[in-house]
């Protein structure tokens, strides 16, 4: 049974960083792309960072391009997404899913990915 194991969320203040995990387990395939999810209060779901284990490809979305970087231990099938210079924006509960796939994606889709329990985040003084 496929498993998604969050951790490293908290409470930082604005400038500090944090790095999360999600080690996923319970499966054989390498065609699937893995990637981290937010959701602030009142927002809707947003795609952050995702890779593609097949070739490593990785998106950002924008307002966080250069302040967070995904990487990977594909052995473990774990990846990680190191947050630096936190803002107070970038509170939210963050999410890992996963998706099977041998299209050329790089997120996973939100009816088609298992998801994580998530893990919350709060940047705040």
């Amino acid at each position: 049974q496929l498993q998604l194991v969050e951790s490293g969320g908290g409470l930082v203040q604005p400038g500090g960083s944090l790095r999360l995990s999600c080690a996923a387990s319970g499966f054989t395939s390498e065609y699937y792309v893995i990637g981290w999810f937010r959701q602030a209060p009142g927002k809707e779901r947003e795609g952050v960072s995702c890779t593609r284990r097949s070739d490593g490809r990785t998106y950002y979305v924008d307002s966080v391009k250069g302040q967070f970087t995904m990487s990977r231990d594909s052995a473990k099938n774990t990846v990680y997404l190191q947050m630096n210079s936190l803002k107070p924006e970038d509170t939210a509960v963050y999410y890992c899913a996963l998706e099977f796939t041998r299209a050329l994606l790089i997120c996973p889709r939100d009816d088609s990915a298992y998801w994580g329990q998530g893990t919350q985040v709060t940047v705040s003084s």
